[in-house]
């Protein structure tokens, strides 16, 4: 029998927002089913697991890191990597994704050593008075430099490759910029690896990637091919490369929330076109994918994590339900709906462990990690419209400021709280 999340709370007695981070924190444990449509779908023995973890939290009021340890304590060994003994190099690594990376990997997975690389020096000193971590270290370059992408990944075990630029506007009028960094870039990226001896390799991709209708789309296309094409060159270096594709990230840079937050003050909201969806992900969720990627990848694939997703009028109520919205018309480039997935991929992508995973398509490569992953349907297609986890007011509400209303029934607590 099967259980969806709310049951699970009620079962349990905890708030929805509680299940979802026990999830996120117990991922090792807690392993539910996705529908195609993204909706969890929890067994027997994740209910029992989240007993387990009610027990020890709740009742002997232990922390998250000492119940995760005694969890590990009693599981199964899984393949797993030992990130006390690895060095990684990130890419923008003073990005929104980066900053959030570093912090995790450094907190949770105790990792050896991160090299920062990028190309501001004012968020590198801002990062370092932020973060005051020896295991970091920060190196000046751009990724369209080849001779100091190499000398960057000497002795480096793992890359994330994070840099590109993002803007779809920026990418429109610098077409040849865009494509310098995101093309020339990458390509960069994996000449260093293999020259350097990296071992593994993980880029991210984006939504737009997907049927591009941009110019910043073609180009992370582009570097997907690249990517996980790239395996061909490495030879017997050993090097792999893959990548992972997720949507919108909730608050980061240049995100429509900052955005909304800011024109609230104004009393009116601006939204392109009201029949708008997004797929949205976390940036817990996006390091998460990144350590999972790296834990089963053998080089080629495209892994697509199962999120929910948002319509724009829902979001523009959560963060303003008093205000005006002004319907501006779609911008050039912007596509009413969003897609993880393109139709000619289904035939190569597999439901994997919470997960999509597009697997390369060559006769030579072999399938190892993936012997329990249930094939997809040829014409299936992950898009923000279809998807069937659609998030609520309440639930936007709850992400973007921290605390349930339905918990609360305070309707303007959030609200307060967050503009401080």
């Amino acid at each position: 029998m099967k259980y969806r999340i709310k049951e699970i709370g009620l079962e349990l007695g905890v708030p929805v927002s509680t299940i979802r981070y026990w999830q996120k924190e117990f991922a090792d444990f807690v392993n539910p089913e996705r529908t195609n449509g993204g909706q969890r779908r929890y067994s027997k023995q994740d209910v029992e697991k989240f007993l387990q973890i009610k027990e020890y939290v709740y009742r002997q009021k232990r922390s998250i890191d000492s119940v995760r340890e005694m969890l590990k304590g009693k599981a199964s060994g899984r393949p797993g990597i030992d990130w006390t003994q690895q060095t990684i190099l990130v890419t923008g690594g003073t990005g929104s994704f980066g900053k959030h990376f570093c912090r995790m990997m450094l907190d949770k997975y105790k990792v050896k050593g991160i090299r920062v690389y990028s190309r501001d020096e004012l968020k590198q000193h801002e990062m370092r008075q932020s973060f005051g971590e020896e295991r970091i270290t920060y190196l000046i370059g751009d990724v369209r430099d080849a001779d100091r992408l190499r000398r960057a990944m000497e002795g480096v075990d793992m890359v994330v490759h994070a840099a590109a630029l993002k803007q779809v506007p920026a990418c429109e009028y610098n077409p040849f910029e865009a494509v310098k960094t995101n093309v020339h870039g990458a390509q960069n990226v994996i000449d260093a690896a293999i020259d350097t001896g990296v071992k593994k390799v993980i880029a991210l991709s984006t939504d737009k990637a997907v049927n591009p209708v941009n110019l910043y789309g073609a180009t992370k296309l582009c570097s997907d091919k690249l990517f996980t094409q790239g395996n061909a060159y490495a030879g017997g270096r050993g090097t792999k490369f893959a990548c992972v594709r997720y949507g919108n990230v909730i608050g980061s840079r240049g995100s429509v929330i900052p955005l909304f937050l800011e024109q609230r003050k104004s009393g009116k909201l601006t939204v392109t076109d009201d029949r708008m969806t997004r797929f949205w992900i976390t940036l817990d969720q996006a390091v998460d994918l990144v350590v999972t990627g790296f834990k089963h990848m053998q080089g080629g694939e495209i892994f697509i994590p199962k999120i929910p997703s948002m319509r724009i009028m829902d979001l523009a109520k959560a963060i303003g339900p008093e205000c005006e919205i002004e319907i501006l018309g779609i911008r050039p480039g912007e596509k009413l709906h969003e897609a993880l997935t393109g139709e000619d991929e289904a035939r190569n992508t597999i439901s994997y462990k919470g997960m999509y995973v597009v697997l390369p398509n060559h006769t030579w490569w072999k399938r190892e990690n993936y012997v329990d992953g249930v094939k997809l349907p040829e014409n299936f297609m992950y898009t923000s419209d279809n998807n069937e986890e659609l998030m609520s007011v309440a639930e936007l509400q709850e992400i973007i400021f921290g605390c349930d209303r339905q918990e609360k029934e305070v309707a303007g607590l959030c609200l307060v709280s967050a503009a401080g």
